[in-house]
């Protein structure tokens, strides 16, 4: 099959492009003709036939280019045009949306769908459903779904976007349009990493009916499995170092447990509330065998996250490793960690809470000996991405039919 890989970055940057990159890298390593579009970046590791991008849009330039950002990111004529010329070059038979908000804008749905080709997107956050995409009040660091109704003007009065005003309205005029022209009702199949996510969208408009589909993300299973393993007695932590990630509630955890000790592994804008306190070792921004041996030889994998997250790949990997969870009952956390089989699920997102299970169940040998012992048999039940490409391709096929 042809398929024309979109996403707003074109290089490794976060989660949604180290997705389309591994996934297209393994579609084509059995047969699958793959080009991508997106904006331009020099950084760029991969492209089209026709070379066409969108302009490269740097929200922190300073020349006269920025004051037409505003109407850019809401609706973008330039993407929508280039879109359709890549469509008319390559001629694929799908095109898979990742990320597209603000850098390319839904406007390319409309281009997509004149040209009638079937159109899938993996929805790697709430932006659908909500401005901020999180599901998330910063200013109240707690989870807030005021705006999943359509009361999008919770997001200008809390400014949920970057604390901005301005950004927020941005964030809101884009919803509405959308929101009010259906746009998303054209995409014909939702990839879904977690069924809570998938609820929420059913749970938001009609017309999600029937074109979902929840498939839990995939991870490098033979990386993960053949890891060896030298049980340590460190409690790890792995993410971004942000308030939504629960960093308050693990300074305080490890302040109730100062005979634990806490190794963090990240970086972000609060790495300043993990500094200072004795039995945590910030171990900094890791990837690749220094990331997975540091989360492989933990006692337990900590993910005390306030913000719904959708399906976790640390936890993917440290089940696939042998490794206990801990983290918050909600959101995909929820779904991925079976309470009191795999991991703790932790009710109250309190450093007490926290603290009191992560000592129930490193202390209590034959849980903590039980839950090890399922996380072996838990990664059976991991995706690789040889088993997510097939789902996915039968999922093309379906759509290429109709």
């Amino acid at each position: 099959m042809k398929i024309l890989m979109v996403n707003k970055f074109l290089y490794p940057r976060g989660g949604s492009e180290s997705y389309m990159l591994y996934l297209a890298e393994h579609l084509k390593k059995i047969g699958h003709e793959i080009q991508f579009f997106g904006m331009y970046d020099e950084k760029n590791t991969v492209g089209n036939a026709k070379g066409l991008y969108t302009q490269n849009m740097d929200f922190h330039a300073k020349g006269l280019a920025r004051f037409l950002y505003p109407f850019k990111i809401v609706y973008s004529f330039e993407a929508k045009k280039k879109i359709m010329q890549v469509i008319d070059d390559f001629k694929p038979d799908i095109v898979h949306m990742n990320n597209i908000n603000f850098q390319l804008t839904p406007s390319i749905i409309y281009g997509i769908k004149k040209k009638r080709i079937p159109l899938v997107q993996t929805v790697h956050d709430y932006q659908m459903i909500c401005p901020n995409h999180l599901l998330y009040n910063f200013d109240k660091n707690m989870p807030c779904e005021k705006c999943v109704g359509g009361m999008h003007i919770n997001c200008i009065k809390n400014k949920c976007i970057h604390a901005s005003m301005v950004k927020s309205m941005i964030g809101v005029i884009e919803a509405k349009l959308y929101s009010l022209l259906k746009t998303y009702k054209k995409v014909d199949l939702f990839v879904c990493p977690s069924k809570f996510l998938e609820k929420k969208l059913l749970s938001a408009k009609e017309y999600y009916k029937g074109k979902t589909k929840t498939i839990h993300n995939f991870i490098d299973k033979e990386t993960f499995a053949n890891a060896a393993r030298k049980e340590d007695s460190y409690i790890v932590f792995v993410g971004r170092l942000s308030k939504e990630k629960g960093i308050e509630n693990i300074a305080g955890a490890a302040k109730l447990l100062p005979e634990y000790s806490f190794v963090v592994a990240g970086s972000g804008p609060n790495e300043d509330v993990l500094k200072d306190i004795p039995n945590i070792r910030l171990a900094g921004f890791l990837t690749g065998d220094e990331l997975t041996e540091l989360m492989g030889n933990a006692k337990v994998l900590l993910l005390p996250s306030i913000c719904y997250e959708n399906c976790p790949l640390s936890i993917l990997e440290a089940h696939c490793m042998g490794v206990p969870v801990v983290t918050m009952n909600s959101g995909g956390m929820a779904e991925l960690v079976k309470d009191g089989v795999t991991g703790t699920l932790v009710n109250e997102p309190t450093p007490e809470a926290i603290a009191l299970k992560l000592k129930e169940t490193i202390e209590n040998e034959d849980y903590y000996n039980t839950l090890k012992e399922n996380c072996k048999n838990e990664k059976e039940n991991i995706l690789s991405v040889e088993a997510y490409a097939d789902i996915l391709i039968k999922e093309y096929k379906k759509l290429a039919k109709r």
